[in-house]
């Protein structure tokens, strides 16, 4: 009985933000251009609000001309700043969080701030926001009547060189800044949840999660699916439908979900499962999914970020110009650039995202601005590569745990090519041939690709090695990346991922 008053009070709740998503998609340039002037108002008196002169910019014209576009690299001096206890550098204040992210950047890792607004009226918004959409598509959710699980990563509050900021993963930022409401419903304990040792806080989770009531797992699905094996192990059941009867969702980020959705299937098979996909960044709460029917994300467009996009004619440019949301078109992928309240001001976040719908706006992310093929003229992006890898695997009844693809680079003897390394949960019978399927489904989805491969001319058909079980698993922990965040990188126009990672086969 609690129960059901505890879900009819979430019900009346969220209608508050279905409302201000409808407004939002009723005035999406409007709520844009309002949402620029409360980041660039309360950030005026900042050492970069002073700078760039942000008091003069009322336009995003003017903020193309008085901001450059910047990547980590060139504003990560002015973070460590803040992470050493410089008040007013980005953002008014001093800022004590901040979201450490594996990113392609110089260093090992960047450093995303975590401000108070940031925090409130950006990922913790899009939460509510999510949680809308579940009420909105799900059939009779209950998830809020059980438990949830939310794998998030650490933090550290204790580091000797930046005395007084906290750092983690940002959903452990935003995991340890939760009332002690939202936490009850979320198991297991924070402790738990924040523990540094991923591989140690998996085993944990899954002994005291599989003897309860689970609902919801939001969390990335490469590590969700060791998080499931190690309960199936525990408990001797067939799929995770039996050791969760009342599981209703699961919420994933981060990767496409397109490698994943058949390996699920056999976790999840009841018809009463669904899924949903978020767009929660270090740097921000961006997109939720829509509606169960479409893969596609609605685009936030009144949570504390303005947005602009870069055509990938503009992606290696020295002085790249970047396009408005009213000057975005269907079928293209763009760059993302950030002005946020976080204090992040014409960032380059590194994701690409191409528009699926200009009323509202929703999007797809395509893949990284540094994780694409285009050695060969192929322009071949990740979401190229998971619906071809998807497609083929349909035809041959397959599933696959992890890929990774790089160059094969000419010489004066052989043409180029691409080499797929794949980790496959029952490799085919016959490699050669699901290497042909594989190379013709990509064709019918990159035009570029085809023409490069028209009679061989120009590019090899697909190189297809495959891996032993365990193999991106072995890489991804030799690299540190063993966290709720990290993932596997898809593609690279260089051979540095892929060469590593045959190293552990």
């Amino acid at each position: 009985m609690v129960n059901t008053l505890v879900n009819l009070v979430w019900k009346t709740l969220l209608k508050v933000h279905e409302n201000q998503i409808n407004a939002f998609i009723s005035d999406p340039h409007g709520t844009q251009k309002r949402e620029l002037s409360k980041i660039l108002t309360k950030a005026s008196n900042t050492e970069w609000g002073q700078r760039y002169q942000f008091s003069k910019i009322n336009s995003d014209k003017l903020l193309a001309k008085h901001i450059p576009i910047f990547e980590y690299d060139q504003i990560k001096d002015d973070i460590f700043r803040m992470m050493e206890g410089e008040k007013d550098v980005l953002w008014p204040g001093r800022v004590y969080r901040f979201a450490k992210s594996s990113g392609t950047t110089s260093d090992k890792s960047k450093y995303i701030p975590v401000t108070e607004d940031n925090h409130r009226y950006c990922h913790s918004k899009g939460g509510f926001r999510l949680l809308s959409r579940m009420y909105s598509n799900i059939k009779n959710p209950n998830f809020v009547e059980g438990k949830s699980i939310v794998l998030a990563g650490s933090l550290r509050n204790d580091l000797p060189e930046f005395p007084g900021s906290t750092v983690g993963d940002v959903s452990a930022v935003i995991m340890s800044k939760l009332s002690p409401i939202a936490l009850g419903f979320i198991s297991p304990d924070l402790d738990i949840n924040l523990m540094e040792n991923f591989e140690n806080k998996l085993d944990r989770i899954a002994e005291i999660c599989s003897k309860q009531d689970i609902r919801m797992v939001a969390g990335t699905p490469t590590w969700a699916m060791v998080l499931f094996n190690k309960i199936l192990d525990l408990t001797g059941k067939s799929n995770i439908n039996e050791v969760w009867p009342n599981f209703q969702v699961f919420v994933h980020g981060a990767v496409s979900f397109v490698p994943y959705r058949k390996p699920f299937q056999k976790y999840f098979p009841s018809p009463d499962t669904y899924y949903m996909e978020t767009y929660n960044a270090s740097e921000g709460y961006f997109g939720v999914q829509d509606s169960l029917d479409e893969q596609d994300m609605l685009l936030l467009l009144d949570n504390g970020v303005f947005y602009e996009f870069l055509p990938m004619s503009e992606w290696d440019s020295a002085n790249p110009i970047a396009i408005g949301l009213e000057e975005v078109e269907l079928g293209k992928s763009y760059g993302l650039i950030i002005t946020t309240n976080s204090g992040l001001y014409r960032y380059k976040i590194g994701d690409t995202v191409m528009f699926t719908s200009l009323n509202p706006y929703k999007i797809v992310i395509t893949g990284r601005i540094k994780q694409f093929i285009n050695v060969f003229g192929e322009e071949v992006m990740v979401s190229n590569t998971d619906q071809a890898l998807a497609e083929t695997c349909k035809k041959w009844n397959i599933s696959v745990k992890e890929y990774s693809v790089a160059p094969i680079f000419l010489d004066t003897t052989s043409k180029g090519g691409h080499e797929w390394v794949v980790e496959f949960d029952q490799e085919p019978k016959d490699v050669d041939k699901f290497a042909e399927d594989l190379d013709l489904a990509l064709q019918k989805l990159n035009s570029d690709y085809e023409a490069k491969r028209y009679k061989s001319l120009a590019l090899e058909s697909i190189k297809l090695t495959t891996v032993s079980s365990g193999t991106f698993m072995k890489w991804m922990i030799s690299k540190n990346k063993v966290n709720a965040q990290q993932k596997v990188p898809r593609l690279a126009n260089t051979r540095t991922y892929i060469d590593e990672i045959l190293k552990f086969s």
